[in-house]
């Protein structure tokens, strides 16, 4: 059977540049180009191709900080810091050597690469086995029966594994109703508030008695008169934060599964990393024995 691994590229990155760059560990090339965020990016996806053993690859990205999201609320993401300066030509680099290596990018302006991820588990969730890996939680909404979220937890091997049953039983909620539990309590790294006052653990009871937004909105008049109050005077942002927290699956992927095989890597590729100066990207493959 087909397996597709969907890597949220954008997450590997940042987490791979912020576990070195804590020691000042850039690792440049031979012009100063930090590469250390690259480096660890391909070494992660590498390790994971050795693991999950998958047939066909995507790695999704955000284009540009805009998104729709933006424009359907001003304050989305507007805490975020700018990426820091040794980080900035690695997005650009990390796009080129994972195409050098044959992984299919992919992504689309105004849309994150959650929504990327969540179209592409859409349109094949019935041709292949999934396996999604990131570190954010929101993917969790994703879940179905074919498809798995490997979460990032230690280095480059260590995953905490979502399947559809385990979901179910741990939060007695569809996975679907994710995002109406954080509609209910907002994002602050995202920078959207959901209810105030709503907590998670509140937000999820009240997803499990009653179903959905919707089925709490019918059942007002039965809840405590507190969160009534709250959820009553800010029905335009639970609405507005569910929108936000909910991941597109309806883009428009005009790649084929096909296009997304991936083929062994050939000494043609050792050559390329080590002429660019990738030589721990190198010493990792070798080591993984990939190369």
């Amino acid at each position: 059977m087909k397996h597709l691994l969907l890597v949220d590229g954008m997450a590997l990155l940042f987490r791979s540049f912020f576990a070195s760059a804590a020691m000042n560990q850039y690792i440049r090339l031979e012009d100063g180009t930090p590469t250390n965020g690259v480096q660890g990016f391909v070494r992660h996806v590498m390790t994971a191709e050795t693991i999950f053993q998958p047939t066909h690859i995507a790695i999704c990205w955000d284009m540009g900080a805009h998104t729709f999201r933006n424009e359907l609320y001003d304050g989305y993401k507007a805490n975020r810091p700018a990426p820091p300066e040794e980080m900035k030509p690695q997005f650009d680099l990390a796009k080129m050597i994972a195409a050098e290596l044959g992984w299919t990018n992919f992504g689309q302006i105004g849309m994150e690469a959650d929504d990327s991820i969540g179209s592409m588990v859409e349109k094949w969730k019935h041709d292949a086995k999934i396996t999604v890996i990131s570190g954010d939680r929101d993917l969790l909404q994703l879940l179905n029966a074919s498809t798995t979220i490997a979460l990032t937890k230690k280095g480059y091997t260590q995953y905490e594994l979502y399947d559809e049953a385990r979901f179910v039983e741990e939060y007695g909620i569809a996975p679907a109703r994710f995002a109406d539990v954080k509609a209910f309590i907002g994002d602050s790294s995202d920078g959207y508030p959901g209810i105030k006052g709503i907590g998670p653990k509140t937000a999820l009871q009240l997803i499990q008695t009653y179903g959905s937004i919707e089925g709490v909105l019918a059942n007002l008049d039965v809840l405590k008169p507190a969160q009534r109050t709250k959820i009553v005077d800010n029905l335009e942002m639970l609405s507005l934060s569910h929108q936000l927290a909910t991941i597109q699956c309806s883009m428009d992927i005009a790649l084929q599964l096909d296009d997304l095989a991936r083929s062994p890597y050939t000494a043609t590729h050792e050559q390329m990393l080590q002429q660019k100066g990738y030589r721990l990207i190198v010493k990792h493959a070798k080591s993984l024995g990939v190369l």
